[in-house]
Parts: structure tokens; C-alpha cells; sequence
């Protein structure tokens, strides 16, 4: 049997999929659970093959879940099924480590093919996704323009930054205007909503 945890927050589509997988006669849903925090012990306690992840759970979100799970449980692979099919989401989920992203959308008949695959040692990845990534282009920024930026979206200030960095104000302020020129955003705003979508922060 393939041992499977569905994390899903909306509580009909949870209980869909693990009903859905349930009536597969080598599928087994051991846990259920609907917030990212929950994942690692979920997985520790009941010891899945195979974790059905959202990415867009309360607390920690599925990406982040995913890399710790693949740290405290390397015996369970982690396949993505999300709303939130973008380049920049495969590429972070793809650098965690996980075995399968698909879009919720996909038939029941190929997400139980999906999972049979992953827990054979497959990777399982929407080729329209796939695509999607590939025509997406690098990224333009430099390490410290992305660190910056990245604690710009976090919510701290150019002085604030500055001191967590050890750089100047004016410094600081270099960084992040040219990560706006870099991107062809329209503001510092604009820059963050284009790079979290590109999967570069």
C-alpha cells in the first residue's frame, strides 16, 4: 500500500481527495491535515510515502513545508497540487526538492497515476507548467539587490535594512532602485509583486 497525507485547507477538497485516493485499492490516506505547521509532525507520526501538498496553506506555506519534510522525513516524497501554477512556484518547488507539481484541476484518475509514480521514485510535472517555466528569463538582479529587495518585502525600511545589512542608507537605496530599473517595475512595490512571482525571492 502507498501510505498518502493530504494537506489542504479548504475542508470539502481535502476530504475529496482523500476519498478519491481512498477508493484506489493500493492507496491509503493515513493523514489529513489543513495547515502547513502541521505537516512535518503529521508526516513523522504516521510515516507517509508520498505527502499531496497545497501551496497556499495557513502558517508555513507548502513550499516551505516541502523542504522541511524532505529534511526530517527523506523517506516521503512531496507532490504539489495547487491553484497557484506559477513559473515561479515550480522553480522554488522544484529546488526544495519536491517529486510532483500539478494543478488542482488535474483528474482524479491521473492524480492517483501521479502519486503511484511519485512513490516509485518519479518525478511527476505538468508539462503546460513545465513549458512555462522554461520561457520565463533569468533573473536580472544580483545577489545583494535580491537580499535587499527581499527584506523590502518583508516589510523593513532602507535604514532598517542597512543596519540588518551593515551597508549605507544611500547604499540601501541604490540597491533597491536599481532591482525597479532591473525588473521594469513602476516602484519598489511593483519590483517585489514581479519578483515573488518569479519565483526570485
Amino acid at each position: 500500500m502507498i501510505r498518502v497525507l493530504v494537506a489542504e485547507d479548504m475542508r470539502i477538497l481535502a476530504d475529496t481527495l482523500a476519498a478519491v485516493l481512498g477508493l484506489e485499492e493500493d492507496i491509503e490516506v493515513v493523514a489529513q491535515v489543513a495547515d502547513g505547521d502541521a505537516i512535518v509532525p503529521a508526516a513523522v507520526a504516521h510515516r507517509p510515502d508520498v505527502a499531496v501538498v497545497d501551496i497556499g496553506l495557513p502558517g508555513t506555506d507548502g513550499l516551505t513545508a516541502a523542504a522541511e519534510l524532505r529534511e526530517r522525513c527523506p523517506g516521503c516524497r512531496v507532490l504539489i497540487l495547487t491553484v497557484l501554477g506559477k513559473p515561479g512556484n515550480l522553480r522554488r518547488a522544484l529546488a526544495a526538492g519536491v517529486a510532483g507539481f500539478l494543478p488542482k484541476e488535474t483528474p482524479a484518475a491521473d492524480l492517483a497515476d501521479a502519486v503511484r509514480r511519485v512513490a516509485a521514485g518519479e518525478k511527476v510535472i505538468d508539462p503546460q507548467l513545465a513549458v512555462a517555466a522554461l520561457e520565463v528569463p533569468g533573473n536580472p538582479m544580483s545577489p545583494r539587490e535580491v537580499e535587499v529587495l527581499r527584506r523590502f518585502a518583508a516589510g523593513a525600511g532602507p535604514a532598517e535594512i542597512a543596519a540588518e545589512m551593515f551597508l549605507s542608507y544611500g547604499t540601501v537605496r541604490n540597491y533597491l532602485a536599481s532591482a525597479v530599473t532591473k525588473l521594469g517595475a513602476r516602484n519598489r512595490v511593483d519590483a517585489v509583486r514581479i519578483a515573488a512571482e518569479a519565483g526570485w525571492l
